[in-house]
């Protein structure tokens, strides 16, 4: 029986023929430090997003330069605020800089509270607020007029993330659009990856965009050399390909969306997701859930620990291995075993 990874997010799909290509004749000069400016990189993103190099970090995946940042900007003791549940890296980042979160709690629904967040970053101490979107694990996405009227709120010495791994999945409705806050507001960091949407995650190479100083900055605390030269040149290749990466993106919408009516039908209720994966808000079922799935070959991501707050991230996978998360999943939905649903 194949085993299906779908507790990572990746993109099932194989690398472009393009991209591999492109991977590949960096890799024949390995005996050569990779461009350590990322010139040909930056060239590329800042001609994509209509900003300058100079605006532009790139690192070792986008956790990599969120590292960074909090690096730069806080010191011991100095607070950064983040919604929770969210991605696991946060609260890692946050503590190996000495700095301290402050997480806040998702609403009912799986998403952030920014009225709470807002309220959190006005205390003093605050240097960093993180804004995840869609929210990795549960799914939902910020809108640009609720992240606009968030930052009105926030003080302009604040910086604020807006962390979209996921954007290109999103189908949303006035989405919001990190870049295109950056003009008006100088405190916005917008983090982005290569590794979900251009199916780059075993290259890490992502970047930030953000206001010249603060870029600057964050490039301080960079490792040298950080992103290797098979990853540059993959990630340029990727943007000269991105028409063909993002009629991939829509197969994997598609099987999003079918993979969503399957669990809604099943009796699962679930957070609204605009990720490459769903949220299964399993409660005290989650190791039960899991422990099943690895036993019909799927590998799922549990959050355990949080009571009847806990739950499964699923990666949308192949097929086969999102029918079999269906499948188990069924067994598992409230109308099947009597226990409340929820985010």
């Amino acid at each position: 029986m194949t085993t299906y990874k779908l507790s990572s997010n990746e993109n099932p799909f194989p690398p472009l023929p393009g991209v591999e290509e492109a991977a590949a004749a960096a890799l024949a000069r390995m005996n050569r430090y990779p461009d350590a400016g990322s010139t040909a990189l930056y060239a590329a993103l800042a001609a994509r997003l209509g900003v300058s190099t100079e605006q532009l970090v790139a690192g070792t995946g986008s956790v990599a330069v969120l590292y960074h940042l909090v690096q730069a900007f806080c010191d011991p003791g100095d607070r950064v605020v983040h919604a929770w549940r969210s991605f696991e890296a946060y609260p890692i980042a946050i503590g190996v800089n000495a700095a301290v979160g402050v997480p806040v709690p998702l609403t009912a629904d799986g998403r952030h509270d920014l009225t709470a967040m807002a309220d959190a970053a006005a205390e003093p101490g605050t240097k960093v607020v993180v804004l995840c979107t869609p929210n990795n694990p549960t799914g939902p996405a910020l809108t640009h007029a609720e992240v606009v009227g968030f930052l009105a709120r926030v003080p302009r010495d604040v910086l604020v993330v807006v962390d979209e791994a996921y954007r290109e999945f999103v189908r949303l409705d006035g989405a919001v659009d990190g870049v295109a806050l950056l003009a008006e507001h100088p405190n916005v960091v917008v983090l982005r990856t290569f590794a979900k949407a251009y199916g780059l995650a075993g290259l890490r190479v992502g970047y930030a965009a953000a206001h010249r100083d603060v870029a600057a900055a964050v490039r301080v605390c960079a490792l040298p050399f950080g992103v290797s030269a098979p990853a540059q040149a993959a990630a340029v290749a990727a943007l000269e390909h991105e028409d063909e990466l993002m009629a991939r993106v829509e197969a994997i919408v598609a099987e999003r969306e079918r993979v969503v009516a399957a669990l809604t039908g099943a009796g699962w209720e679930l957070p609204e997701t605009h990720g490459n994966f769903v949220w299964l808000p399993a409660g005290r079922r989650t190791s039960d859930l899991v422990t099943a799935a690895d036993e019909a070959g799927i590998v799922l991501r549990p959050f355990a620990g949080d009571g009847p707050l806990s739950g499964v991230r699923a990666t949308i996978g192949e097929p086969e291995a999102n029918d079999r998360l269906v499948e188990v999943a069924a067994r598992f939905a409230p109308a099947s075993t009597g226990e409340p649903s929820g985010p």
